[in-house]
C-alpha cells in the first residue's frame, strides 16, 4: 500500500520505520528543505530499534513537497501534534483526492478540522477523516532517523467522518494495522476515547514541582502515586458519564485497564506499562509552558472534554479544575484558548445537532 506520513515527530518517525518494515511504499513529508536534506544523509532510512533487535526501513521518498508526497497514496498518517493541525489543514486540503483516508492518531477532532479546511477546498467528496485514542506506539526518537519502540497498540477504537464511509476508511488503515482497529460510532466518540487528556494532564500538574525543580523527571514511575491515581480515575470516569451521555456505548476503554493486569486489554497490552517505566525514555524534561502533554492534551483535549459535557448537561469538576489550574500556571484562559466545539465548527448545537453534524454527508 501507498501511505504519505506527515511530519518528523516520534510517532511520525516510528511509522515510517514500521511501514517500510512492513512492506509498505513509505512517502515522508517534512516541512522543512533541510529536514530533507538531513533525511538524505541517512539515505532516507529510518532505524527502528524493538524487541525484535535493530533493523532500517527504507522510503521511497523524503520530501518537503506535499502534494508528491499525498499523489497516489491511500492512506495519509498524520500523527502531528493536535496544536500543528489549524496550520496543516490549508497545506494538506487542496491535495485531497476521491478515496483517501486521513488517519489522525489521536485527533482531540482535528478530524473535522481537516474536513472543514477539505470542503472550502473542495476536496471534500470521497475522502475519509479517521482519529483513534492513541499512538499506535510508545515511542521516543533516540536520534534525527532512529526511534526505540517500547510497545505497539493492540487495540485502536476508531471513528470515521463522514460515518458513511466508515467501512472503506477501515479497511484501508486495516492494511495498514493489521487486526486492531475497533469501530467506533462517529469521530466524537473517537475523540473521547483520547487517552492523553485523561493520563498527561494529572501527571503534570500534580508533579509540577519536581518538574520545574529536576533536571528530569519520569511521571510515569516516581510521578505516578496512588493520590494521582485517584484523581487520574474521577477525570476517566467524567470521560465515560460524557460518552454515555451522548449515548455512545462500551467498550469505554477505561485507563485502569492500562494500569492493572486483571481488567479487559487496553489499547496497549499489559506489559505495556513495564515497558514504559523500565525503558527509561520517559525520564525527560517537562516544560509546564511548552511541553505538548500541556499545549495538546491539557489545553486542547480538556477544553473539548468540558465542552462536550456542557453540551451533555454533564458535571466535569475534575477536567474543569485541572484545565483551570494549567491556565493559570501559563496565565491563559485555557478554555477560552483550547478547543471547544466552536474550534473546530460545532459550536453551538444540542446534542442531538451534534450528533448528526458528526454524520457527515451521505456516500
Amino acid at each position: 500500500m501507498k501511505i504519505a506520513i506527515l511530519g518528523g515527530g516520534n510517532g511520525s518517525i516510528a511509522a515510517a520505520g514500521d511501514f517500510a518494515l512492513a512492506g509498505h511504499e513509505v512517502r515522508l513529508w517534512r516541512r522543512s528543505a533541510s529536514d530533507v536534506a538531513e533525511h538524505g544523509t541517512f539515505d532516507d532510512t529510518i532505524t527502528l530499534r524493538d524487541a525484535q533487535g535493530t533493523r532500517k526501513g527504507k522510503m521511497a521518498l523524503v520530501t518537503n513537497d506535499i502534494a508528491k508526497a499525498l499523489e497516489g497514496a491511500e492512506l495519509i498518517f498524520c500523527p502531528i501534534p493536535a496544536t500543528a493541525h489549524d496550520d496543516l489543514a490549508p497545506v494538506l486540503a487542496p491535495h485531497l483526492k476521491p478515496g483517501q483516508v486521513i488517519f489522525l492518531p489521536p485527533g482531540t477532532l482535528g478530524t473535522m478540522i481537516l474536513a472543514n479546511a477539505a470542503r472550502d477546498a473542495g476536496t471534500l467528496s470521497g475522502v475519509a477523516f479517521a482519529e483513534t485514542g492513541t499512538l499506535p506506539w510508545l515511542v521516543r526518537k533516540h536520534g534525527f532517523a532512529e526511534v526505540v519502540v517500547s510497545t505497539r497498540a493492540v487495540r485502536l477504537p476508531t471513528g470515521v467522518y463522514p460515518v458513511a464511509l466508515t467501512d472503506a476508511a477501515l479497511k484501508v488503515i486495516d492494511a495498514a494495522f493489521p487486526g486492531v482497529i475497533e469501530p467506533c460510532e462517529d469521530v466524537l466518540s473517537a475523540a473521547l476515547m483520547n487517552a492523553g487528556p485523561i493520563i498527561h494532564p494529572p501527571l503534570i500538574v500534580m508533579n509540577a514541582g519536581p518538574l520545574e525543580h529536576f533536571e528530569a523527571w519520569d511521571i510515569h514511575n516516581e510521578g505516578t502515586q496512588a493520590s494521582v491515581r485517584a484523581v487520574t480515575d474521577q477525570l476517566d470516569a467524567e470521560r465515560v458519564a460524557v460518552r454515555e451521555a451522548f449515548g455512545y456505548g462500551a467498550p469505554h476503554f477505561p485507563l485502569a485497564d492500562h494500569y492493572h493486569d486483571d481488567g479487559e486489554m487496553w489499547m496497549y497490552d499489559r506489559k505495556s506499562r513495564a515497558n514504559l517505566t523500565d525503558s527509561g525514555d520517559w525520564r525527560e524534561k517537562i516544560d509546564l509552558h511548552a511541553h505538548r502533554y500541556m499545549m495538546e492534551d491539557t489545553r486542547l483535549g480538556l477544553s473539548l472534554i468540558c465542552s462536550m459535557a456542557k453540551v451533555a448537561g454533564v458535571d466535569v469538576p475534575i477536567a474543569a479544575g485541572l484545565l483551570a489550574i494549567s491556565g493559570a500556571i501559563n496565565g491563559v484562559d485555557f478554555m477560552e484558548n483550547g478547543r471547544a466545539l466552536d474550534a473546530v465548527g460545532l459550536g453551538g448545537l444540542s446534542l442531538e445537532a451534534l450528533k448528526a453534524a458528526a454524520q457527515g454527508p451521505a456516500a
